[in-house]
């Protein structure tokens, strides 16, 4: 046998585990119950996205602008995440189950976007323009996280008036 290598990998060894799956497959009866979960979040994704996009059609920005519309829909969609998460949470009743997947993940998941803002600060940075680059980047990620605190913050004054009613 030659010790020359093979032009295409060798078979996978069938006796060590398979380390990708985090337990024992599941069942097909598994697999339904997740079947109103996924679509939960296409749906929301679908309205998410859409609202986004529509957003940015709405306000577009030339290369060398500022994205003013990724910038507001994260922002906005930040806050939101802020405010649902501590009413999810810390709320008095059982949301439904479908809401965080309808809601959280697709929803506003779809509509805050990381895929636009990274791109137009690539964008930016191509056109000429990398300190405005740099501000959409740093400017972003600091009036998102400012957005989530005070979202979350609204949320719980609120609720906490409502208590004392």
């Amino acid at each position: 046998m030659s010790d020359a290598p093979t032009p295409y990998p060798a078979a996978p060894d069938r006796t060590t585990p398979d380390t990708r799956t985090p337990g024992p497959p599941r069942s097909p009866r598994a697999w339904r119950a997740d079947v109103p979960v996924v679509a939960a979040v296409a749906l929301g994704g679908a309205l998410g996205a859409s609202a986004r996009y529509a957003a940015v059609l709405r306000w577009p920005a030339a290369a060398d602008a500022f994205p003013w519309a990724v910038f507001w829909v994260n922002v906005t969609g930040c806050a939101v995440i802020g405010a649902f998460t501590v009413l999810v949470t810390e709320g008095t009743r059982a949301p439904h189950p479908l809401l965080r997947p309808f809601f959280g993940t697709g929803v506003l998941g779809g509509f805050t976007t990381f895929s636009a803002y990274a791109l137009d600060v690539r964008r930016l940075h191509e056109a000429g323009e990398p300190l405005l680059a740099l501000l959409h980047l740093a400017g972003t990620l600091t009036a998102a996280m400012a957005a989530v605190l005070l979202g979350a913050t609204a949320a719980r004054r609120g609720l906490r008036a409502r208590r004392r009613r």
